[in-house]
């Protein structure tokens, strides 16, 4: 039987909280009850109702979103309600009873050529992972059942997955033309099942690693820091609409060298090289003085 730990995450909204949970606990849908009577269907809805001080539930795959009412400030409640919500979960109770019949959920994904043409970006009309996960080969793979199945179809190469997308690298043994219904169909037949793109089991393992890694930033020098923070805002939006990332490795001072590794379409890309001297590197020329002098990708 699994067993639920819940992580208590703010919004910018400062009367809504997530008490996100470390298993999927809706097959199809996100819900939202705005009282007692609309929540017939669900059981945990109906019991957080009984709480006077809530005002609206938002039931989605791995988390429950909760809104108050002004009478009560969460820092006083907050640890009492998801000690409700772990002890109503690992007792094994419904969380919402979902029509079986409706095995689809609405989904659409649609294909974006991008600057690497062995790379198409399958964007879908909904969040699908919380962040990056890159996969080189089907063993890397096994806590992403999509990632597995993308891999199964011979000409694909690697698998990428962010926030809203799926970047697929090919083998040249086939063209995109021939190729991107298949896939995008594969994808979407997936998502549309309810099925979970990568695991929860990982995406926990992600999730309890991330402070480790912010912890490995705080001890950065400042420059670093301040390469990060440049990456962070200027850079990685650009190459996430290409269907890429960008992840800064490591700042050498003596040859004022900043090293940083490409992921998904970005990897490989004939044009990275071209993106990386006349738009990364003078950005940060530009940006930061003379404490920058080249931008070397490790695995470009």
């Amino acid at each position: 039987m699994k067993e639920f730990i819940i992580t208590v995450v703010p919004t910018n909204n400062p009367a809504i909280l997530k008490f996100e949970t470390n298993h999927f606990i809706t097959k199809n849908n996100n819900y939202e009850f705005k009282n007692i009577d609309e929540a017939k269907n669900s059981p945990l809805a109906q019991q957080l109702f009984y709480l006077p001080f809530i005002k609206t539930v938002y039931i989605s795959g791995n988390f429950i979103g909760l809104e108050r009412f002004n009478i009560v400030e969460w820092d006083d409640v907050k640890d009492s309600v998801a000690q409700q919500l772990v002890d109503y979960l690992n007792a094994g109770e419904p969380v919402v009873v979902e029509d079986e019949n409706q095995k689809k959920v609405p989904v659409t994904v649609y294909a974006e050529v991008t600057p690497n043409p062995s790379v198409m970006k399958f964007v879908v009309n909904k969040k699908i992972v919380p962040s990056t996960f890159e996969f080189k080969n089907i063993d890397e793979a096994k806590e992403s059942q999509l990632a597995k199945e993308l891999f199964m179809l011979p000409f694909v190469k690697e698998v990428f997955i962010d926030e809203n997308y799926v970047s697929i690298n090919k083998y040249d043994v086939a063209e995109w033309d021939a190729i991107t219904m298949e896939v995008r169909e594969k994808i979407r037949d997936f998502i549309a099942d309810g099925k979970e793109v990568v695991s929860s089991g990982s995406l926990q393992q992600q999730k309890e690693a991330a402070p480790k890694a912010q912890l490995e930033d705080s001890n950065l020098d400042d420059t670093s820091k301040e390469i990060i923070d440049i990456l962070e805002e200027y850079v990685k939006p650009a190459v996430a609409s290409d269907g890429g990332n960008i992840l800064f490795k490591s700042y050498e001072e003596d040859t004022k060298t900043v090293n940083v590794i490409l992921q998904g379409a970005c990897s490989g890309c004939p044009s990275s090289t071209f993106t990386l001297k006349n738009g990364i590197e003078t950005m940060l020329k530009n940006m930061m003085g003379e404490r920058v002098q080249q931008v070397v990708a490790l695995n470009g």
